[in-house]
This record gives structure tokens, C-alpha cells and sequence, in this order.
């Protein structure tokens, strides 16, 4: 059984896995801080100078000058600017994976047709592998 786990927990993708997640966890805490301390403070400005981490809706008969009173207090509350900051950091850690999927698909795609030469069909002239006997396009017999 041990042989099983070492041989498991060696695993190139085990290993590829274990990195990804404590890369994840340190972007998570970059993006976490770019949203809290450096979006949402000119977003709170413009709104006219809202706290979104202070928001929240009371639904206790209390009256709470912040968050932290009300729970402190052990008041119910629906903290909506939490929410909205949660959100944000979503966004933006989508908006960045996607960005970096795409690029990652483009240099893949640069590298998969630097490796394959190709020439033209002499009858379409879209491009083709330069092995093709056949065109896949307008579906001409191709010479060798």
C-alpha cells in the first residue's frame, strides 16, 4: 500500500496539481487585495464615497454604526457589499484565467503551424499540409 501512494504522490500530474493550487492560492490572495485595496476604494469615490465592505442590510431591531458592531452584536444582517466584492474578485480572476487561456491557446496554435509545413491548393489556394493528396477544402486530387 505505501509503494501505491508513493508511486501516486509522484505522479507528474499529482505533482503538476499540487503546484497549480499553491499558485491558485497565491493569485487568490493577489486578486483579493487588488479588488479590496485598489479597485473598489476610486469605485466606492465615484459612487459617492461607499465602503462596499461596510454594506450591509440590518435585520435585527439593533442600530449598528458598521458591520463589525452588528457582529460583534450577533445581529442578522445580509452583507451585500461583501457580496459585491466577492463578485468583483470573480470577475476579475475569470477575466485573467481567460486571458491567459487564450494567449496559452494562441502559442500553441503558433507552435502547431510552425511545425507542419504547408502549401497551397493549386485550385482553392487555401492552405494545406504539404503531405495532403487530397484538399480538404474544395476536395481537389492533388498531385505529389
Amino acid at each position: 500500500m505505501w509503494k501505491e501512494f508513493r508511486d501516486f504522490s509522484t505522479r507528474g500530474s499529482v505533482i503538476d496539481l499540487a503546484v497549480g493550487v499553491a499558485i491558485g492560492t497565491a493569485f487568490g490572495k493577489i486578486v483579493t487585495s487588488l479588488v479590496n485595496d485598489i479597485l473598489m476604494p476610486p469605485l466606492g469615490m465615484v459612487l459617492g464615497k461607499v465602503d462596499f465592505s461596510d454594506r450591509y442590510i440590518n435585520l435585527s431591531s439593533g442600530d449598528y454604526a458598521s458591520l463589525a458592531q452588528a457582529e460583534n452584536a450577533g445581529a442578522a444582517t445580509i452583507n451585500y457589499g461583501l457580496f459585491l466584492n466577492a463578485v468583483v474578485q470573480f470577475l476579475v480572476v475569470a477575466l485573467v484565467l481567460f486571458l491567459l487561456v487564450k494567449q496559452m491557446a494562441r502559442l500553441r496554435l503558433a507552435k502547431s503551424q510552425e511545425a507542419a509545413p504547408t502549401k497551397p491548393c493549386p485550385y482553392c489556394f487555401t492552405t494545406i499540409p504539404l503531405e495532403a493528396t487530397r484538399c480538404p477544402n474544395c476536395t481537389s486530387q492533388l498531385g505529389k
